[in-house]
């Protein structure tokens, strides 16, 4: 076996440190891509089946699951909930998942058929 040169020897720890530096900044990247997609959705404002549905970021207090971003139907508050896969849910649609918190307000107004939101106390 021939012996290990200082030129291969520093050759070999160059391309070493190259690949490190390259798998960092994928990992890097990836990571930035994906708080990106779980970044704080758009606001919205509209009106959906005749109520008036509402988004937007919101800070400091009360019991926010959904990363300081409100939604309101009717200008009372639906708790929505952040799932770890990004999609979310709602207090009146928990287990159907949707993209959006905009898509959980509609899905909420749906399954309300014309009731009212009542609030919901936090604890």
């Amino acid at each position: 076996m021939p012996e290990l040169s200082r030129r291969r020897a520093l050759g070999a720890a160059a391309a070493l440190a190259a690949g490190t530096a390259a798998a960092q900044a994928l990992t890097a990247t990836q990571a930035s891509a994906a708080d990106h997609q779980h970044g704080s959705p758009a606001p919205f404002d509209e009106v959906y089946k005749g109520r008036r549905i509402e988004g937007r970021p919101v800070s400091g207090g009360g019991h926010h699951h959904g990363g300081g971003y409100g939604v309101f139907i009717d200008g009372v508050e639906l708790h929505v909930m952040r799932n770890a896969d990004g999609s979310w849910i709602s207090v009146v649609s928990h287990y159907d998942p949707v993209a959006t918190p905009r898509a959980a307000a509609r899905a909420a107004v749906d399954e309300l058929q014309g009731a009212r939101l009542l609030p919901f106390p936090a604890n």
